[in-house]
C-alpha cells in the first residue's frame, strides 16, 4: 500500500490538454492521495469534480473557446505565447505552492513552469503527454527542418535567447529543445498503435498507457433514433469549429442518404441558420456527449485531434479524417495508414466525396476487422489504473 502523498498536476486552459489527464487525477484522489491541480479559472470546476484541489493562476494564452486565429499562423506565432505565459506564470505558481510543495509533479507538455518548479523543489517530474512523443531521430527528421528558417531570423534567435536565459535564471542547465521536448519520464496517454515510429521510442522514458477514459455519464446520454440504419457523427472538436461551408457539405452528404441519421456538432462559433434548410434526419447541436454518440455510431467524421481519434479507435468506429491544424494532419495520415480511416482535406470534403467515402468505409469488412484488432490492443494497455500505478511507483520514499 502506497502511503498518501501530495501530487501536483500543471496544465493550461485547453480541452485537449486537460481532458486526457482528468481520469488519472480522479484515480489518484480515489487512492487517497492529495492532488492539487494548477489551472486557470476556466477549468477550475472541471478539475474540482475529480476531487483534486484547483490551484488557480492567471494565464495570458487564448482561452478554451478562443478563435483559432488568435494563435497566429507561423511556427513562432504558435510557440512564443507559451514561453511568454510560462515566464509570467512561474512567480504566481511558486507563490501558490510556497509552504505546500508536492512530493511529485505531473505536467502537461505545455506546462513549462512545472518542470522548473520540480527542479527547484528536488522532486520527480512526470510528463503526461496527450499526443505523440519524440522518437530516436525525431530532431533530425522533423524538428531541425521545421526550425531551419525560423532560427535564421532575428525573431527566432531572440526566442531561443530568451528561453535559454529564463532556464539559466532558474538553475535549469538544459537547451530549450530538450527541456520542452525530452522529459525525464513520460506517460503517453495515447495508444501505442497511434504513435509514429513506435519501434524507435525509448520505452525507458516513455510508457504508453493508452486512453485514460472514465465514466462519462455526467456529460449526458444520447439515444440512437428508432429506424436509423446508420448513424454518422461529425465533430471538429472544440477549437477548429468555425467551418460553416464544411458543415453544409455534411448536411448535403448525409441528409440525402436513405436510412442514415447525422449528428452534426457545430461548436459555438457557427449559427445553425448558416446551414440553411436542414432535413429531419440531421440533428444539429453546438455540443454533444461525443463518447456516448460514438458508442452507437457507424461513422465518425473527425478533425483527427488526439482525443477524438482515440475515441474513434476505442469504440471501433470507422473514420473520415478532415484535419484542421497542427498535429491533426499527421494523425489523419496515421489513421489512414492503420486502415481504419480515410483522409479528406477540407477543400476535398465535398458532399459527394464524403458520401462516397462513408459508404466505402462502413461496408468494408477489412476496416471493421482492423478496428476490432486495435480496440483489443488498446484495452490491454492498462489506461487509467496503469498510469496511476506508475505514478505511485515514482513517488519518493518518505
Amino acid at each position: 500500500m502506497t502511503s498518501p502523498a501530495h501530487i501536483a498536476m500543471f496544465s493550461i486552459a485547453a480541452h485537449g490538454h486537460v481532458n486526457p489527464s482528468l481520469e488519472v487525477i480522479r484515480e489518484l484522489v480515489a487512492r487517497g492521495h492529495r492532488v492539487t491541480y494548477a489551472i486557470p479559472p476556466a477549468f477550475a470546476d472541471k478539475v474540482a469534480e475529480t476531487g483534486a484541489e484547483p490551484k488557480l493562476w492567471h494565464s495570458n494564452l487564448p482561452g478554451p473557446d478562443a478563435d483559432p486565429d488568435a494563435w497566429g499562423s507561423t511556427l513562432l506565432d504558435n510557440v512564443e505565447p507559451f514561453l511568454d505565459d510560462a515566464i509570467q506564470a512561474l512567480p504566481q505558481l511558486a507563490a501558490a505552492y510556497e509552504g505546500d510543495e508536492p512530493d511529485l509533479v505531473l505536467q502537461d507538455i505545455t506546462a513549462y513552469p512545472a518542470r522548473v518548479l520540480a527542479h527547484r523543489w528536488g522532486v520527480p517530474c512526470i510528463s503526461l503527454s496527450p499526443n505523440l512523443v519524440a522518437w530516436e531521430g525525431y530532431e533530425k527528421e522533423i524538428a531541425e527542418p521545421m526550425w531551419a528558417e525560423p532560427k535564421k531570423t532575428e525573431r527566432g534567435r531572440a526566442y531561443y535567447d530568451r528561453f535559454e536565459s529564463w532556464l539559466k535564471e532558474n538553475g535549469v542547465d538544459l537547451h530549450p529543445d530538450p527541456f520542452a521536448g525530452r522529459p525525464d519520464r513520460s506517460l503517453v496517454l495515447i495508444p501505442k498503435v497511434f504513435q509514429p515510429h513506435a519501434d524507435r521510442v525509448d520505452e525507458s522514458v516513455y510508457t504508453f498507457v493508452g486512453a485514460c477514459q472514465g465514466d462519462r455519464a455526467a456529460e449526458g446520454d444520447w439515444q440512437r433514433p428508432e429506424g436509423a440504419e446508420k448513424v454518422a457523427l461529425v465533430s471538429l472538436g472544440s477549437s477548429f469549429t468555425k467551418q460553416p461551408a464544411f458543415y453544409r457539405e455534411c448536411v448535403r452528404a448525409f441528409g440525402e442518404l436513405p436510412g442514415w441519421h447525422l449528428v452534426l456538432q457545430i461548436g459555438r462559433r457557427v449559427d445553425p441558420a448558416e446551414l440553411g434548410e436542414v432535413p429531419a434526419n440531421v440533428e444539429v447541436a453546438s455540443w454533444v456527449p461525443q463518447l456516448a454518440v460514438l458508442k452507437q455510431a457507424d461513422l465518425f467524421v473527425t478533425h483527427a485531434g488526439a482525443g477524438g481519434s482515440q475515441e474513434g479507435l476505442a469504440t471501433a468506429t470507422p473514420m473520415i479524417a478532415v484535419p484542421q491544424a497542427v498535429d491533426q494532419f499527421g494523425n489523419a495520415d496515421m489513421l489512414q495508414a492503420l486502415g481504419v480511416a480515410r483522409r479528406l482535406d477540407t477543400e476535398e470534403a465535398t458532399a459527394e466525396a464524403l458520401r462516397e467515402t462513408a459508404l466505402a468505409l462502413v461496408d468494408d469488412p477489412e476496416v471493421a476487422r482492423r478496428l476490432k484488432e486495435i480496440q483489443a490492443e488498446m484495452a490491454g494497455e492498462g489506461g487509467t489504473r496503469r498510469a496511476a500505478d506508475l505514478i505511485e511507483a515514482a513517488l519518493p520514499a518518505r
